[in-house]
């Protein structure tokens, strides 16, 4: 199991992700404060073997104990936007305006940590 975490300065995006491919076993937004006690709940829930982290902070990740691997985030903020409107298409008046002009209705950074897991095991071995 891979946890996807999508660091901010506020609140940080996390997913879990079995295999590429597979749906998500947990997507969320947790308060960065709030972020070590999720990260406690998501190891006794899970056996997670590897945190897939975006380029940012990764102290909440290390002073876990946790084995983590940096993966790059570029552009993952306006791919997760493309991958929330595909699971949640815009309803109403909405629908008609084109998406890349669209903002979701909510914080996408559980997307974007999604992303990033699926970044890590795309890459080559």
């Amino acid at each position: 199991m891979i946890l996807g975490v999508d660091p901010g300065t506020r609140k940080c995006g996390y997913a879990v992700l079995e295999r590429l491919g597979a749906q998500p076993l947990a997507l969320g937004i947790a308060a960065l404060d709030d972020f070590r006690a999720r990260l406690d709940t998501l190891r006794a829930t899970w056996p997670i073997e590897l945190v897939a982290i975006g380029h940012g902070t990764n102290s909440s990740v290390r002073d876990a104990g946790m084995p983590f691997v940096l993966v790059d985030e570029r552009e993952t903020t306006l791919q997760a936007r493309t991958r929330f409107f595909a699971d949640h298409p815009p309803r109403g008046w909405r629908r008609l305006v084109p998406r890349g002009m669209l903002l979701p209705d909510r914080p996408i950074d559980d997307y974007a940590a999604l992303l990033i897991a699926e970044r890590y095991l795309s890459l080559p071995v």
